[in-house]
């Protein structure tokens, strides 16, 4: 009986290793890999980003995409990212992880103010029609040093420096809010706002960009991270 009992036991255990028990998959490590390499659109892409940070915001990181089998995938097959993420260079905004994301998964471009040149636009350029990503994020966020030099500095300012160019790029959105009666702190968080904006209409308006999107082969769309709840809120 007690043979019976042991050999019992040991069956169930290797069905759950082998995923053959009540397992919840949803949550699962090869579930994950699977729906990422399934991306087939931007509202799939949006899900995921969504979902992954819904993850990030409750605590309940997958972590699961760092294996060495994923490495060699990648090596040996290629990327194939599912969002192109153009975010701020802030320290505490790692699009990986308030995403919830592996290897592979985004192709990140980032800059103190996720403000956009040549260089930053070829970037985004190369992961929508080269790498065929159906979705771009511009991800801005809450208490931003860059937007805040921005308000604080005046025309007369010379600052050191390159930082001088990310400022003079963010003071063409501050335009368009600021006003005399607005203090400081709102005219920074309106001044975040207008920055997104202003990076999503720049990139719309890039020519590549522009049939890429006409022909529905990729979105632009423009988010902000909460430094609070951890939340991410699309446009």
């Amino acid at each position: 009986m007690k043979k019976i009992i042991l050999i019992m036991s040991t069956f169930l255990s290797l069905m759950a290793l082998s995923g053959c028990g009540k397992i919840d998959v949803s949550s699962s490590s090869s579930n994950q890999v699977f729906e990422r390499n399934e991306v087939k659109n931007s509202e799939e892409a949006i899900d995921l980003l969504k979902k992954g940070n819904e993850r990030f915001v409750n605590n309940s990181l997958l972590n699961d995409n760092f294996s060495q089998e994923k490495k060699e995938d990648l090596l040996s097959n290629g990327q194939h990212p599912y969002a192109v993420i153009l975010s701020c260079s802030d320290s505490r905004v790692p699009p990986e992880l308030i995403f919830d994301q592996g290897l592979g998964d985004l192709f990140i471009i980032r800059n103190a103010g996720n403000v956009l040149d040549e260089v930053t636009l070829g970037s985004v350029e190369y992961g929508a029609e080269h790498l065929n990503i159906p979705l771009i994020v511009v991800l801005g966020h809450e208490n931003c040093g860059a937007v805040k030099a921005a308000v604080e500095s005046k025309d007369e300012d010379k600052l050191e420096g390159n930082i001088a160019s990310i400022v003079e790029k963010i003071k063409v959105p501050l335009k368009e809010v600021n006003n005399s009666s607005v203090e400081e702190n709102e005219l920074c968080k309106l001044c975040e706002d207008e920055n997104i904006k202003n990076s999503v209409k720049i990139i719309k308006d890039d020519p590549i960009i522009k049939e890429l999107e006409e022909k529905g082969v990729t979105k632009v769309i423009g988010a902000k991270y909460d430094l609070d709840t951890g939340k991410v809120i699309f446009d």
